[in-house]
């Protein structure tokens, strides 16, 4: 299927669950990758996507275990959430298909000591963003050939079905702006690839009201 970015940082992602079982949701879960890994460790996943066909591949690829995955269409900015029901919530290179302000609502979702995971793509902003987009560029093109020709060995190359989008992306200036204000005390860690890492923990003396 080819070098997937966002695969890719799946297990810096996973260094973020919580300690024991819980429940966790998954926004904008696409075909159900890391919905299936989140209940590889127990988690019981809500994963939602509003691409319809997406869901149904995600439904027919099943689940590992030991968790349950419960798989659902919604799109996540008109969608009514739990207050304080989630012990993780991931969220994977769907942020910029909604407004930034979005995380509030899922801050809200969280129990306390809950964990909001965002692995979000931003346009450099900054002369360090830029030398890091440069750096990824030959590591990127690497990565796709030593993958392709894996797979060519492997007996072929499967495609990788992905969602109907309409990309565009903002500045990482912004969002690390707007991740200050809306996000108190949350960590924002520019990665390769035009992605970065943003992860708050709700206090656990905030309560719901």
């Amino acid at each position: 299927m080819g070098f997937n970015h966002n695969d890719h940082y799946h297990p810096l992602l996973l260094d973020h669950l919580p300690p024991g079982p819980g429940v966790a949701l998954d926004v904008g879960c696409g075909g159900g990758r890391f919905a299936r890994r989140l209940a590889a460790t127990g988690m019981h996943v809500e994963a939602i996507d509003r691409s319809g066909p997406m869901i149904d591949l995600a439904r027919a690829a099943g689940s590992p275990g030991p968790g349950t995955i419960s798989y659902r269409q919604a799109d996540v900015s008109a969608e009514k959430l739990p207050e304080g029901a989630y012990d993780f919530i991931s969220c994977l290179a769907s942020l910029h298909h909604v407004p930034f302000d979005t995380v509030t609502r899922l801050r809200d979702a969280l129990v306390p000591g809950g964990v909001l995971a965002v692995l979000g793509l931003g346009k450099p902003s900054t002369p360090a963003d830029y030398a890091r987009a440069l750096v990824a560029s030959p590591v990127n093109a690497l990565a796709r050939v030593v993958v392709y020709a894996g797979e060519r060995l492997n007996g072929g190359i499967d495609p990788l079905p992905t969602a109907p989008i309409h990309e565009t992306f903002p500045p990482m200036n912004r969002i690390r702006r707007d991740a200050a204000r809306l996000l108190p005390g949350s960590r924002l860690r520019s990665l390769l690839f035009y992605r970065y890492l943003l992860v708050y923990r709700r206090p656990e003396e905030d309560h719901p009201m």
